[in-house]
């Protein structure tokens, strides 16, 4: 037998790793003195311990080592561990290869001289919500403060419980150039009537939304949906459904156009093309 000290320089694994391995029942020493509770090894160990190693490289979680060598699973069992392992790594695989490809498009901007932009994207899942709102084709995006005064006249009227913050969704495919689909839209939280004019209804879950925060006036938030439409193509992604845009920051009016306190966050649902 050797003491943990020797055992942990023989095989290059920490003291503190090994009694974690003692805790977990992953590897026991073969003689813990009652007296100094000292923990000691034997040699054959070493074979037991190099096993854990190798299967913790591949990546496996110590709950699944344990019933690797536990030696009570069907072949089957343990082909199906493996094979999950496996699909898992691939997966991570082309995660990583998508970031290195916007790795390489920010060097390619930064190599043609071009600043880095103001808005970064991300892309996030977006759970169901339940919302009222009221849909209705105004001029242009402006005029849909009528549509928020109409439904927010309604909720207060029937002392609805708002629960997030409100948003406009743009059903138009493409950017027209008057007469706008717009649906604007209150979180809330239970059930509250609807009419002909107000549809209480819940906003479907996104698997991927791509979203980016605008902050600044209303006058120019173009710009940030030019930057995420930018994105989305260079990235070899496509929009697949209506575009959100949650008004964090209210302006103040809330139909100020410019008001630089504002803050915005557009979103839209994508997929890989």
């Amino acid at each position: 037998m050797i003491r943990i000290g020797d055992f942990s320089k023989l095989s290059r694994v920490s003291i503190k790793t090994l009694r974690y391995y003692d805790e977990v029942g992953l590897l026991k020493p073969v003689h813990v003195d009652r007296f100094t509770s000292y923990r000691y090894y034997d040699y054959h160990q070493l074979s037991r311990l190099y096993r854990i190693l190798a299967l913790k490289d591949l990546g496996f979680a110590l709950e699944d080592i344990s019933r690797l060598l536990a030696g009570n699973l069907a072949v089957g069992q343990m082909q199906a561990m493996v094979q999950l392992r496996q699909a898992e790594i691939r997966q991570r695989m082309v995660e990583e290869l998508e970031r290195l490809a916007r790795v390489e498009i920010l060097l390619r901007q930064i190599e043609q001289g071009e600043i880095m932009s103001n808005y970064d994207i991300v892309i996030k899942q977006i759970e169901p919500l339940l919302v009222a709102s009221v849909r209705d084709v105004v001029p242009t995006p402006p005029e849909q403060y009528s549509l928020w005064g109409e439904l927010m006249a309604y909720l207060e009227g029937n002392s609805a419980y708002m629960s997030g913050p409100p948003m406009a969704l743009y059903h138009d495919a493409e950017v027209p150039e008057q007469d706008w689909d717009i649906e604007v839209c209150m979180p809330i939280v239970g059930l509250v009537p609807g009419t002909k004019r107000i549809n209480v209804h819940t906003l479907p879950g996104i698997a991927m939304m791509a979203c980016v925060v605008h902050n600044g006036p209303f006058a120019t938030i173009g710009q940030a949906y030019d930057a995420l439409a930018r994105w989305i193509d260079e990235h070899g992604y496509r929009i697949v459904g209506p575009g959100r845009e949650l008004n964090l920051r209210v302006p103040d009016p809330p139909n100020n156009q410019n008001d630089p306190n504002a803050v915005n966050e557009i979103q839209f649902p994508i997929e890989k093309v």
